[in-house]
């Protein structure tokens, strides 16, 4: 659970002022993307031809694939870091999975591991991906193995040393080419839901009774497939997802309140030592909420570019007009800073090399096993 955060895993909520406990979900919270994305999309296109470029957003990071909207290297986004970043930055190896030498890349990869200090567990993720699709826990050395075996041949893994800061939140920072401070324009606290065992229910029943995990029972179901009818003991936590997305079933607060000054110029300091990053959401793992209000004790455990959320929205007492109001600001911006990119000479990808990459993506992240 994180610190300082209501438990939100029975997610009864706080009474609105007629004495009722708010609906767990927010009205749009699992809309199909085909729904909710549609007014993004037509003010995308309006924003493209205003600035007569589809693909003004990825000028925003020029050092990154398409500046971050889709189909980038997460190690490629972690490798533009300089030394006084990288002290920010939970510790990571990569390795191409090469066909029928599964047992040799993960030799490699334990190698590298070892070489850099870096200790079991260590989450594996694939280098391109989205959403935390394929993301996995690998507890010790013998796990590595096989689930390697869950990835396609040709894929760059990601193996990364597990940040254990109870805190996980989504910063989102923007700053004008040629500025030397930026500002955060939103954070997200992320929490795993997590169910208390009563040493009568299985876990199957336990996610059925929650007002929340019920109606997302097709998110969490086939992640315990195997344990369902098992039947933790009274007081037991049983966590239902391990990665930090909203769509995989993780739990958002909106936390921009928490934007301080301090923060501020902790993060002026590790992104101006970053190439030409411009605009993103950093994920990070700290030590308390204080701890990053005061920007101290966390990790950085990814950079997301231009195609990353401010996923504030995703609290569920937000509303759809705050939902949108947001993202309409935060693609507008990604066009305005793209286009003072390109004013100084930086290239756009292009409309092509944009959908080029998006359905690159696309194609790998249907090839990627369930995440934890």
């Amino acid at each position: 659970m994180l610190q300082n955060l209501p438990d939100l895993s029975s997610q009864t909520g706080t009474p609105d002022e007629d004495g009722k406990a708010p609906h767990p979900l927010s009205l749009f919270e699992f809309w199909p993307g085909s729904i909710f994305y549609t007014p993004i999309v037509l003010y995308w296109i309006a924003l493209g031809l205003r600035y007569g470029d589809f693909s003004v957003p990825s000028a925003a990071n020029p050092s990154i694939e398409t500046g971050g909207l889709c189909g980038e290297s997460k190690s490629g986004i972690l490798d533009l870091a300089g030394p006084v970043a990288n002290r920010w930055i939970a510790p990571y190896v990569t390795q191409m999975l090469r066909k029928g030498l599964r047992e040799e890349d993960a030799k490699a990869i334990t190698v590298a591991l070892s070489k850099k200090g870096i200790a079991f567990p260590v989450v594996v993720k694939p280098d391109i991906g989205c959403n935390g699709t394929g993301v996995k826990l690998v507890q010790r050395p013998s796990d590595l193995l096989p689930v390697l075996r869950q990835f396609p041949s040709g894929v760059r893994i990601l193996a990364q040393a597990l940040a254990t800061g109870p805190v996980e939140a989504g910063l989102f920072y923007i700053r004008e080419p040629g500025a030397t401070s930026g500002r955060i324009t939103s954070i997200t606290y992320k929490e795993s839901p997590v169910l208390e065992g009563d040493g009568v229910a299985t876990i199957r029943e336990l996610i059925m009774r929650d007002t929340r995990t019920s109606l997302l029972s097709d998110i969490y179901l086939p992640r315990l497939e195997g344990r369902l009818d098992d039947v933790p003991a009274c007081g037991e936590p049983v966590q239902l997802v391990f990665t930090g997305n909203h769509c995989k079933g993780s739990i958002f607060r909106n936390g921009c309140k928490d934007a301080t000054p301090a923060l501020t110029r902790r993060l002026d300091e590790i992104i101006g030592d970053i190439t030409e990053f411009h605009f993103g959401r950093i994920d990070v793992k700290a030590a308390s909420i204080d701890a990053l209000r005061r920007g101290e004790d966390f990790e950085i455990i990814e950079l997301n570019g231009v195609g990353s959320e401010a996923t504030h929205i995703w609290d569920s007492r937000t509303t759809l007009w705050e939902a949108y109001r947001a993202q309409f600001f935060h693609y507008r911006e990604a066009f305005r800073i793209g286009a003072m990119n390109r004013a100084r000479g930086r290239k756009t990808c292009g409309a092509y090399t944009m959908l080029r990459y998006w359905r690159k993506q696309r194609r790998l992240l249907a090839l990627y096993p369930l995440n934890d």
